[in-house]
Parts: C-alpha cells; structure tokens; sequence
C-alpha cells in the first residue's frame, strides 16, 4: 500500500518520495496542479528556492500542491524524468508534465509559471 504523504504549510507541501510518488503526485494531479520540486540538501538554489515555492502553496490556498522530491533519497524519479540539475520544478496536470524549469527563479517567474500551469 502507498504511503500517505505528510503534509506541512497548511496542508499544501508534502514530501514525495518512491513510494508514494503514484498516489500523492499522480492521482492528486488529476484534482489539481501538482508541483514536484526536485533538489538536494546540498544544492544552494535549491534552499533558495523552497521558501518561496512554499510561501506561493500557502498563498495559493490548495489551488496546487507542492511535493518535494530529495533527490539523493529518490533517484528513481530523478531518473524517470530525466533531470540534470537542481532543482527541478516540474508541473503535473492530469498525470501528465506540462512544464517544467530549472534552478532557482525569482517570485515574478514562479508566479507566472504556476498562473500558466494552473490554466
């Protein structure tokens, strides 16, 4: 059975990982935008990046879910989908990417980015 997600930031950030990746970003992504921040504990845009990304889930009140991906713990979905650096923030709508950018932006950009994801 997949394991639940655990949620933080008023319910709308969530660690994804291996296991859960299917139910928590897949299945979700057909009720909502579902954003996947993939980075790494050690990458610098991507501690630059996180706040951000969580203060725009918070604000956007559930319009879009936030998962976030350490790559280090879950290189399968890494792999999958084919990043080559961090972070990577890509945008899930009916089980399906339909965007996707890299490093980090600063909030006009991710703004536009989740306003253009959220159709």
């Amino acid at each position: 059975m997949d394991e639940q997600p655990q949620l933080t930031s008023g319910n709308f950030v969530f660690d994804a990982t291996e296991q859960n990746f299917e139910h928590v970003v897949i299945t979700e992504s057909h009720k909502r935008l579902v954003l996947v921040d993939i980075s790494a504990d050690w990458c610098s845009p991507c501690i630059v990046l996180m706040p951000l990304l969580e203060k725009l889930a918070a604000e956007y009140s559930g319009e879009f879910l936030l998962a976030k991906v350490d790559a280090d713990e879950n290189m399968r979905i890494a792999g999958r989908y084919k990043v080559r650096g961090f972070p990577t923030v890509i945008a899930f709508v009916d089980g399906e990417e339909v965007d996707r950018f890299h490093s980090a932006q600063r909030e006009p950009f991710v703004r536009d980015f989740i306003e253009k994801s959220l159709f």
